[in-house]
């Protein structure tokens, strides 16, 4: 399965360019698409899935023109987006079944046995005569996944769904999504790191509309092997070291900045060489 974008372009009415010139190939798996809020993420989410049309450019998803055969795409498609409405006083069941119908599921008995096997797979058959809108965070977004599940889809979207999770509903979250995405296309949109080093095979980072890097996590860590610096130094020292070094990132430990830079030779100055992690990739790439 292939989904190829080529020279994709946005710019909203208000003159913000949300796209520029994006283009991606993206395979089978899961594919992580990290940024910062406003990088364009949701823009892009929003323009595979057919919700909103580019100023130019072209998706190819197997060879479905997907900017021109909408009604095509939807029959593949899955999309839970970053945030959903539910119906209130609705069980999960029910709310799953009628949009089993909407999706084109119309033998009843056909219906019953995806709609009980989806609750199962995201673990909520226990809580099926509950209402949605009843769930905690995690459940709701498990739910959303069993309804980008309907129809058997190849191509799954999911816009920043771990945003404001528990760190045991994330889990739970994660491995439902490493399940899903073995024979199908699914792309992760978020702006969390850790997501994407736990979940995805390939990934790239967008900002302002635009590709910075695309390749496997593991390659681009490759990269900076030998060009992450670390150091403890004071909160009154951070813009001396600011305006000195490449600094990339700066994280409190035990009270203290413990900041990485990013150089090819040594600085001295009592910097150590650490090994990098993907965390360092991302704010190398945006900063």
């Amino acid at each position: 399965m292939q989904l190829t974008i080529n020279n994709i372009c946005k710019t909203y009415p208000n003159g913000v360019k949300a796209l520029n010139n994006l283009n991606l190939n993206i395979g089978s798996g899961m594919f992580g698409l990290l940024g910062p809020n406003g990088a364009g993420k949701s823009s892009l989410m929003r323009t595979i899935a057919t919700l909103q049309d580019p100023d130019e450019g072209i998706i190819t998803f197997n060879g479905i023109d997907v900017l021109k055969e909408k009604g095509a795409v939807k029959k593949v498609l899955g999309y839970l987006p970053q945030d959903f409405g539910v119906y209130p006083r609705i069980s999960a069941q029910e709310l799953l079944t009628h949009f089993a119908v909407l999706k084109g599921i119309h033998i009843k008995s056909e219906r019953k046995e995806m709609v009980e096997f989806l609750l199962n797979q995201v673990n909520l058959y226990k809580n099926r005569k509950k209402s949605v809108h009843t769930f905690s965070g995690g459940m709701k977004q498990r739910f959303g996944i069993a309804l980008a599940l309907l129809g058997k889809p190849e191509l799954i979207i999911v816009d920043e769904p771990t945003a404001g999770l528990d760190p045991a509903e994330r889990n739970r979250f994660n491995n439902l999504l490493s399940e899903i995405s073995e024979d199908k296309v699914v792309i992760l949109s978020t702006h969390i790191v850790d997501d994407v080093k736990d979940l995805c095979n390939d990934m790239a980072i967008i900002n302002n509309g635009e590709v910075l890097v695309n390749s496997r996590p593991s390659d681009l860590i490759t990269e900076l092997n030998g060009k992450i610096w670390e150091k403890r130094i004071t909160k009154q020292e951070i813009n001396e070291y600011q305006a000195s070094y490449q600094l990339i990132t700066s994280h409190l430990n035990e009270g203290k900045p413990l900041i990485h830079i990013l150089q090819e030779e040594h600085p001295n100055n009592g910097f150590v060489n650490v090994s990098p992690d993907l965390e360092d990739v991302y704010f190398s790439a945006i900063k």
